[in-house]
């Protein structure tokens, strides 16, 4: 009986080795292998919550290991990526369409006459939100079921995408993203934007299936249908519009919940 009850804690120790490794890659420059990671700990973090409704094993300290997990994996992460592509980005010449100096493992000189040199110091706005967010989760008996903002890994798996776009995808037509992934005051932006949708009031519809019938779960099938779609014909660059997208479906499903009571009432 033990060994089940731990089944879930041992999946969600391994998303927290995952987030663990990920900073040591994101700190080597390896931002590939540091997205590549996030995406398997995403995984993880999935399978530890189905694993737990299908053996039907429970926990307080299930629930606050998971939280610790996400901080490190979902949190930290995608700050210390965002941190060092701003970096990457002050040492980068563009010209034009071009982008010279560029490299998988890049050689970081010294930023500090870039006026940009401070925005790099916005990219821990997103741990700090990420906390609050996780904070906020495990004390709102109103999320077992759906989320209230951006769910941390969602997050993490939009900011990860970006080396992936950028060193992933060599063909020309991605120049037009890099453009904006090699710019430090978009990074900035994104880094502020993403931390508000955390701690946003927004509710938004949760991957969980507890059964896998249409009737109960057509908004989830639709997403995921969508999105297998856009990682086939878009790839990498898919992956930040998937998170749009899940965002786009849960402001549409709560406008037609906000009218279908609207008419019963």
């Amino acid at each position: 009986m033990k060994i089940k009850q731990n089944i879930p804690n041992a999946i969600t120790c391994c998303n927290l080795l995952c987030g663990c490794f990920a900073i040591v890659k994101a700190l080597e420059g390896n931002l590939v292998m540091a997205a590549y990671l996030v995406g398997i700990a995403a995984v993880l973090d999935f399978l530890d919550g189905f694993a737990a409704r299908l053996l039907n094993v429970n926990s307080p300290i299930g629930k606050d290991l998971d939280s610790l997990a996400d901080m490190v994996t979902f949190g930290i992460v995608p700050g210390m990526v965002i941190y060092q592509l701003i970096v990457i980005s002050n040492n980068l010449v563009i010209d034009g369409p071009a982008i010279q100096g560029w490299s998988v493992y890049p050689t970081f000189s010294n930023p500090e006459n870039s006026g940009t040199y401070l925005l790099k110091y916005f990219a821990f706005i997103i741990p700090v939100f990420s906390a609050i967010r996780l904070a906020k989760f495990n004390n709102d008996k109103k999320q077992s079921d759906s989320f209230i903002g951006l769910p941390t890994p969602a997050n993490a798996i939009l900011v990860c995408s970006f080396p992936l776009i950028l060193y992933v995808s060599n063909d020309d037509t991605y120049m037009i993203y890099t453009a904006c992934l090699v710019n430090p005051y978009f990074l900035a932006a994104t880094s502020i934007i993403m931390s508000l949708l955390l701690v946003s009031n927004i509710p938004l519809f949760a991957l969980k299936f507890n059964t896998f019938g249409w009737a109960g779960n057509r908004i989830r099938y639709i997403f995921l249908a969508l999105s297998a779609l856009m990682l086939v014909f878009l790839q990498f660059v898919g992956i930040p519009l998937i998170v749009m997208l899940y965002i786009l479906i849960s402001l549409l499903n709560n406008l037609t919940k906000k009218t279908e009571n609207s008419v019963t009432n």
